[in-house]
């Protein structure tokens, strides 16, 4: 299966350092943050909208080891959001050669939100991009089925769909039968994780953001998962492990463990 290298898995590099951990890790893609996160504290500070040379470098550092980017984040819609000063930043994704845009939904309004969402959409294909909706239980989309309502309400098949991250398909009570269920062209994207069976719902956006388990400790099916998404569904290793960071465990090592875990688990390795 093509894999991709999330920025969480690597939370601690630069965008050139990330192509570079992604290629070494043997991933023909990344998944990338566009600009640092104050909710990610491991992470370095940079902003590729702001700063076109590191974009530039980072452009040639793709080319020059065939590194992909399939999602760019962070693209978040809230009660406040503007939707149109997304604009620069889509025109970095597109810049950058991503596959897609990467939203998450935190407006509680439903008709607002849907509008709002509808107009990103617009906006997005007018960079040349495709959109996928994360659902994820802290945010207004919180499950599978919710994200497939809102992406039905904007009708645009394999253009608008959806990302699936295994973890927030599990913590949101979903299930493999459900995602391969899905109708044909709302799933344009798959996430893997593993995790316990079960955790907290006080612990549940830690667990997301900065601790979740290699494949293999977790009790998660990566399998079956990967069966239920569409046939040549492009997938990334998003398993991000603060607590290796902080002990000093190597990018390289860390990455490695990841990415051989996920395909260890699906019968590759």
């Amino acid at each position: 299966m093509r894999l991709a290298l999330d920025h969480m898995t690597a939370v601690d590099a630069m965008p050139v350092e990330l192509a570079q951990a992604a290629h070494d890790g043997g991933c023909r893609a990344m998944c990338l943050f566009m600009h640092s996160m104050e909710v990610l504290p491991l992470m370095p500070q940079f902003n590729l909208y702001n700063d076109r040379e590191e974009r530039r470098e980072l452009g040639r550092c793709m080319d020059a080891l065939g590194v992909g980017l399939d999602l760019a984040y962070p693209f978040t819609l809230a009660g406040r959001t503007d939707v149109d000063t997304f604009g620069p930043a889509l025109d970095c994704a597109a810049q950058l050669g991503a596959r897609l845009v990467n939203v998450l939904c935190y407006d509680r309004d439903a008709d607002r939100r849907l509008d709002r969402f509808g107009r990103f959409c617009d906006l997005a294909a007018g960079a040349g991009l495709s959109v996928a909706v994360e659902f994820y239980p802290p945010s207004q989309i919180r499950s599978l089925a919710q994200a497939l309502a809102l992406v039905g309400a904007i009708d645009r098949p394999g253009r608008v769909g959806i990302n699936v991250d295994l973890l927030h398909l599990m913590r949101s009570g979903g299930s493999i039968a459900e995602l391969a269920a899905a109708p044909e062209g709302t799933i344009l994207y798959g996430q893997f994780a593993d995790g316990p069976a079960h955790c907290h719902a006080d612990a549940q956006e830690q667990e997301a953001s900065s601790e979740r388990l290699l494949p293999g400790e977790g009790t998660f099916d990566l399998r079956g998962f990967a069966a239920a998404l569409p046939p040549d569904c492009p997938t990334s290793v998003e398993i991000p492990r603060d607590h290796a960071v902080l002990l000093g465990e190597p990018r390289a090592e860390r990455v490695q463990r990841a990415v051989a875990g996920v395909r260890n688990a699906l019968g590759e390795g």
